[in-house]
Formats: C-alpha cells, sequence, structure tokens
C-alpha cells in the first residue's frame, strides 16, 4: 500500500481527501498546513506520495516541490489546487511534480494515476 501525505491549509480538504485516498487503499501517514511542515513531514515520514496543494498560506507549492526535488526525496509528488492546471501555465511541469489533479476531480483513482 502506498503511503500519502497531504498538504493542504484547509484541515477540511485534508479529512476528505484522506477518505478518499483511504477508500482506495492509500495509507495517510500524516497531514501538513502549510509549505515549511511538508518539507519536515515529507523527510520524516518518507511517504511515497506527496498530494501537495499549489496556494499554501507560507510557501508555495511549487517551491516545496522543487525543494523536496532538490532535497532527493523519492515521494511521487502530485499537485492540486481549486483553480485549472492552465493557469499555472509551464510551472507544474517544471515543479518536478509528476502531475496535477484540480480538487475537484480529486479521487483515490485519479491519484493512482501518478503513484505508479
Amino acid at each position: 500500500m502506498a503511503t500519502v501525505l497531504i498538504v493542504d491549509d484547509h484541515k477540511a480538504f485534508r479529512t476528505s481527501a484522506g477518505h478518499l485516498l483511504e477508500a482506495e487503499g492509500f495509507v495517510v501517514v500524516g497531514e501538513a498546513a502549510n509549505g515549511h511542515d511538508a518539507l519536515e513531514l515529507t523527510a520524516e515520514l518518507s511517504p511515497d506520495l506527496v498530494l501537495l496543494d499549489i496556494q499554501l498560506p507560507d510557501i508555495d507549492g511549487f517551491v516545496v516541490a522543487k525543494e523536496l526535488r532538490k532535497r532527493g526525496e523519492r515521494a511521487t509528488i502530485v499537485l492540486t489546487s481549486s483553480r485549472d492546471a492552465a493557469d499555472y501555465g509551464a510551472s507544474i511541469a517544471e515543479s518536478g511534480a509528476r502531475g496535477f489533479v484540480p480538487k475537484g476531480d480529486l479521487s483515490g483513482p485519479a491519484i493512482a494515476v501518478f503513484a505508479k
């Protein structure tokens, strides 16, 4: 079973995403409400997957993703946002993330595509 760290500043989203992912067989090993905590928890927990919101209160998800790659973290990074991917232009591809799932389309099967 793949382990997941969920990073989003909204507790309700972290909870609902966790339930969806657990229903699909993922194991949620942690949650972070900001980018700094995401960096710390990824190093501490070594999740297989980081579901990472782009718009965080401290540092944005693009910076977090780039820093995780720079540190050599092995986690697959999937970015998410309530905005459409087109709003971010090339930033998603340049971040080192494996993909993007809009929050409205978030489901276990959608994330599983990137977890493989």
